[in-house]
C-alpha cells in the first residue's frame, strides 16, 4: 500500500477539464492555464461516445508533464495501466480498493471526494490515499450530485486526519474569501476556469485570493 507517486499533489488550484469540450479548445485553453502553477490536472469522466480516450489523455499528458503537473482521471482506475496518468480520483469508497492496489502496476497518487459524512474521511485516512475533496462548498451546476457540505464538517475533517484538503463545487473568485476561516491546501474549479476566455487570467484571480494552507 505505499505510494511513492512520480509526481506529487501540491497546493493551489486544482483544475478540473471536461473531456467532451471540443479538443482544440481543450487544449488551447489547457496550455493557457499551464502557463501559471496548477496544483493537478484531473480529467472528468464525461466523455463522449467513441472518444479516442488514449489519445487524449496522452496529448493532455504531454503538456501537463512538461510542467511537472500531475494527471489524474475521475474515477477510471483501469486507465491508469494503459497510459502516463498519474492516478485517479474516487467520487465514491471505490468497492474492493485491494483489488485496485494489486491491479495497477505502478505507484499511483489517489484522492476521494467527500461529503458530510466524516467516515468518509476515516477511510481515505486509513487508506493512505493522498487527499481529500470536499463537494460541494457552494451550489454549483458541474457539482449538481454533490450535497452542499458544512463548513463545521471540514473543520472537522482538518482535526482528524492529516491529509490535505481541496474544496470544490461553486467556488468563485468572488466568494473564495469565504473560504478563509477553513483549514485547506486548495480548490478544484472546471467552470470557473475552463468556461473563460482567458483561463490563465481566471487562474490569477483565484491565486491571489486564496488563502490556504501549503502542506
Amino acid at each position: 500500500m505505499n505510494k511513492v507517486p512520480a509526481r506529487k499533489i501540491k497546493s493551489g488550484i486544482y483544475l478540473v477539464v471536461d473531456p467532451s469540450m471540443e479538443e482544440s479548445v481543450l487544449l488551447k485553453k489547457l496550455e493557457l492555464c499551464l502557463s501559471e502553477e496548477l496544483a493537478a490536472v484531473q480529467i472528468w469522466d464525461n466523455f463522449q461516445p467513441d472518444q479516442n480516450i488514449p489519445d487524449l489523455i496522452q496529448k493532455i499528458g504531454d503538456r501537463c508533464h512538461q510542467k511537472s503537473v500531475p494527471v489524474l482521471i475521475n474515477n477510471r482506475w483501469e486507465l491508469l495501466n494503459e497510459s502516463m496518468l498519474d492516478g485517479v480520483h474516487f467520487d465514491q469508497i471505490p468497492e474492493n480498493y485491494p483489488h485496485i492496489i494489486e491491479k495497477v502496476k505502478k505507484p499511483f497518487i489517489n484522492g476521494l471526494t467527500c461529503n458530510n459524512d466524516l467516515s468518509y474521511v476515516h477511510w481515505a485516512t486509513a487508506n493512505r490515499m493522498d487527499y481529500i475533496s470536499f463537494c460541494s462548498i457552494f451550489p454549483s451546476t458541474t457539482s449538481n450530485s454533490c450535497e452542499l457540505v458544512d463548513f463545521s464538517t471540514v473543520q472537522a475533517a482538518a482535526k482528524i486526519s492529516n491529509l490535505p484538503i481541496f474544496l470544490a463545487g461553486g467556488i468563485h473568485p468572488e466568494n473564495v474569501e469565504k473560504l478563509n476561516e477553513l483549514d485547506y491546501s486548495g480548490i478544484a474549479v472546471i467552470s470557473g476556469i475552463m468556461s473563460s476566455d482567458q483561463p490563465n487570467e481566471a487562474i490569477k484571480n483565484y491565486t491571489k485570493k486564496l488563502k490556504i494552507n501549503r502542506k
